[in-house]
């Protein structure tokens, strides 16, 4: 009975874990990062460098999507790749 309270109990921790996180949550985070760098809030650069966090974020889910892309199987007939194309006939 334990183990099977126990187990629930990570189950839940787990999935919880797996929420992602909320726009404001996100730019809060984005901030402590740029004030961390230096960059005081309201000035031209901490909005430099909440932008580079953006587009670096963004930039690296595009590479992550490109590369899911590139790993999907090939499907193989008679141990040759074939690539048939067929024209509709009305």
């Amino acid at each position: 009975m334990k183990l099977l309270t126990g187990s629930a109990i990570l189950l839940t921790l787990l999935i919880a874990g797996c929420v992602s996180m909320t726009p404001e949550e996100r730019r809060a985070i984005d901030g402590q990062t740029c004030s961390s760098y230096g960059f005081r809030r309201g000035t031209e650069a901490f909005a430099n460098c909440l932008l580079d966090l953006d587009l670096d974020r963004r930039a690296a889910s595009r590479a992550q999507l490109e590369q899911m892309q590139f790993n999907t199987p090939l499907i193989l007939y008679d141990n040759r790749y074939r690539y048939r194309y067929y024209r509709h006939r009305p």
